[in-house]
């Protein structure tokens, strides 16, 4: 979506043909989830529920905090 990841200037039409063609290409490579550009969106989203993969680290949205995926020696 070119606005911010989150919104499109195109016709809902055409958002929902485009949602469809690339469903249809995660389905052809294996994947049977139900709605899976929506599961994905979730995962990622980072605030919910306490830990979440960002662009910046696994984080915790509680304490927002960047959790150490490594114990300092």
């Amino acid at each position: 979506l070119p606005i911010a990841g989150l919104m499109t200037p195109a016709p809902l039409e055409e958002l929902l043909n485009q949602l469809a063609v690339t469903e249809q290409a995660i389905f052809s490579l294996g994947c049977k989830v139900a709605h899976s550009i929506m599961q994905l969106a979730f995962l990622a989203l980072p605030v919910i529920p306490e830990l979440k993969l960002t662009d910046k680290g696994l984080v915790d949205v509680i304490r927002f905090e960047i959790v150490p995926l490594f114990e300092k020696e």
